[in-house]
């Protein structure tokens, strides 16, 4: 439209200087020139449009979409309005407002916070641009969109435990997996998908403390057991250790080693006090024995 304008002033200009005086024409003239001059560069300027590096162009020609123009320098009609994608890897951090909320496999609740790197695939910026018009409203109607549904449906098929401790980084992983699959036939590019922090609701956490409570209290009291059995399983073993060493004793003493023995005590004895009777052995063999201080 400047360029149109520029041009236009010219053409005035020179007309006017041309029915003017002499006095006045050759101001006019100058200006026209001028004026037709700015309206041809205003012109090219208007035909040239330049594409940043890491960015790929989309022109639209009255409705028409045209081909994807890489990055450089293009002539195109001044009429031509280009949209620009950037190539480069973006940034969608689903935390803090835009933490995903998930459910587990048995219905707790769990907060993900998630990290994704997307780019626009150039040779498919054409189709991007007809389906969502801008890089705001790819990342907002496409990426995004579907990301938050497969996170959640990934921590749908795992126990709340799995999702925030055993199982993260396996989880983690299949979210990449399927996110990738998800987008790449439609001309995004994902090349990482971060589960940077996985943790419970409150009402999860409080379950997650009563459980953890019940299970110690459980572990204390099969550790009570075990130390009971093992207790009476000693005693056990004493008690059948005794029965045998006195069945042993049982079985090995007769009259003449118990009268040897009542023998050896009170000899014993004798060395400290006097003995006068030993009242050693009970049938016709036992005799008593009188013991003094100066005899044996």
């Amino acid at each position: 439209m400047l360029s149109i304008l520029l041009l236009v002033a010219a053409v005035v200009l020179f007309f006017v200087g041309r029915s003017s005086s002499a006095g006045g024409a050759g101001g006019r003239r100058i200006g026209a020139a001028l004026s037709a001059v700015g309206g041809v560069l205003a012109g090219v300027f208007a035909c040239v449009h330049v594409v940043s590096a890491y960015e790929v162009g989309v022109p639209v020609t009255f409705g028409k979409v045209g081909s994807p123009l890489a990055s450089g320098i293009h002539f195109t009609s001044p009429f031509t309005d280009v949209t620009s994608f950037s190539t480069r890897p973006v940034d969608l951090n689903l935390n803090d407002d835009e933490v995903v909320e998930v459910r587990s496999s048995q219905g707790g609740v769990l907060y993900a916070d998630v990290t994704i790197k997307w780019a626009v695939v150039p040779d498919e910026a054409v189709a991007l641009y007809r389906l969502a018009g801008s890089e705001e409203a790819i990342q907002e109607r496409l990426v995004l969109a579907d990301s938050r549904e497969v996170i959640r449906n990934v921590f749908a098929r795992h126990t709340s435990e799995e999702g925030y401790a055993s199982a993260r980084e396996r989880i983690g992983s299949q979210i990449e997996e399927l996110i990738k699959e998800r987008l790449a036939p439609r001309g995004i590019d994902v090349t990482a998908v971060n589960l940077r922090n996985v943790r419970p609701s409150k009402k999860l956490q409080e379950q997650i403390d009563k459980k953890i409570q019940q299970e110690q209290a459980t572990e204390r009291a099969v550790e009570a057991s075990r130390t009971a059995e093992a207790q009476a399983e000693r005693k056990r073993i004493e008690a059948e250790g005794i029965a045998r060493a006195n069945k042993i004793i049982e079985q090995s003493l007769s009259e003449k080693v118990l009268y040897n023995q009542c023998l050896e005590a009170y000899k014993e004895a004798a060395k400290a006090n006097p003995v006068y009777a030993v009242p050693c052995g009970t049938d016709a063999n036992g005799t008593p024995v009188i013991v003094d201080s100066g005899k044996n």
